[in-house]
């Protein structure tokens, strides 16, 4: 390099190779992506459709009686504003229920932007597409749980 004009050249390389998002749809007009949270993991389809969603076989109402969690379901779907017009199907093991939700979550939001590459920035921006990696510490040995001592006593 022999002056800063060739730095300029490299700039416009770097943008022209931005990575671009394609729409990954199988044959039946479904996309596929897998959520996880805690122990949990989310198998999840979407496709288009008139705004069921289904896990392991049963309405997301009844899978997830609480508020608290069918909400966290439809943050994504509310945060794109396409509520009622994707079906999700979704199969979702281990973990307990707010894990549960958690990674089903992450798997739609992931399904949406193959669906639809153009939410991505909707959904990036509201934290749906970030993989929540804080899992439960193993425990340790000479304590009673992870961080937790045994009691104390002088005598």
């Amino acid at each position: 390099m022999a002056d800063l004009s060739s730095l300029k050249d490299l700039g416009t390389a770097a943008q022209a190779s931005a990575p671009v998002h394609e729409r990954k749809v199988d044959s039946l007009g479904r996309s596929y992506a897998t959520g996880k949270r805690k122990n949990a993991v989310a198998r999840v389809w979407v496709k288009a459709g008139s705004g069921k969603i289904i896990i392991n076989g049963k309405d997301y109402s009844a899978y997830f009686a609480r508020p608290v969690l069918q909400m966290i379901l439809q943050q994504p779907i509310v945060a794109s504003a396409r509520t009622g017009q994707f079906d999700i199907v979704a199969t979702v093991a281990g973990g307990g229920l707010s894990g549960q939700a958690g990674a089903v979550r992450h798997g739609i939001s992931k399904a949406l932007t193959y669906f639809e590459p153009g939410l991505r920035s909707v959904l990036k921006k509201g934290g749906f597409l970030t993989r929540d990696s804080r899992v439960v510490e193993r425990k340790k040995y000479g304590k009673a749980k992870a961080r937790r001592s045994y009691q104390f006593s002088k005598r």
